[in-house]
């Protein structure tokens, strides 16, 4: 039975990781699937199971959209993908607690 509160969309979306907790981080991964409430997404970072975490999906291919992201890790397990990706290693699980739609500066 489906407990999730939000419907979940399979989107593959750039992601720019930046804090974990305190500390800032330089990562990237892409989404694996999406909701109004939680991502999870590939990363060649292991990040801290609890911790708050920053992020920057990009939404359009030129980068025109973006959105930010503050949440907390709720799940960290080694990728299932047979080695498609080995260097996004990483599926994170993370709710999305606030965010905001960023565009670039004309």
């Amino acid at each position: 039975m489906e407990q999730r509160r939000s419907k979940r969309f399979d989107v593959k979306l750039p992601v720019k990781l930046l804090r974990n907790g305190l500390r800032s981080i330089a990562g990237v991964g892409e989404t694996m699937n999406l909701s109004s409430s939680g991502v999870l997404f590939a990363s060649d970072i292991k990040i801290d199971i609890g911790e708050p975490i920053e992020f920057v999906i990009t939404l359009t291919p030129s980068g025109g959209v973006d959105l930010h992201c503050l949440g907390k890790v709720m799940r960290l397990d080694p990728a299932a993908r047979n080695g498609s990706e080995p260097d996004k290693p990483f599926e994170v699980a993370a709710t999305v607690e606030r965010y905001e739609f960023i565009r670039p500066r004309s």
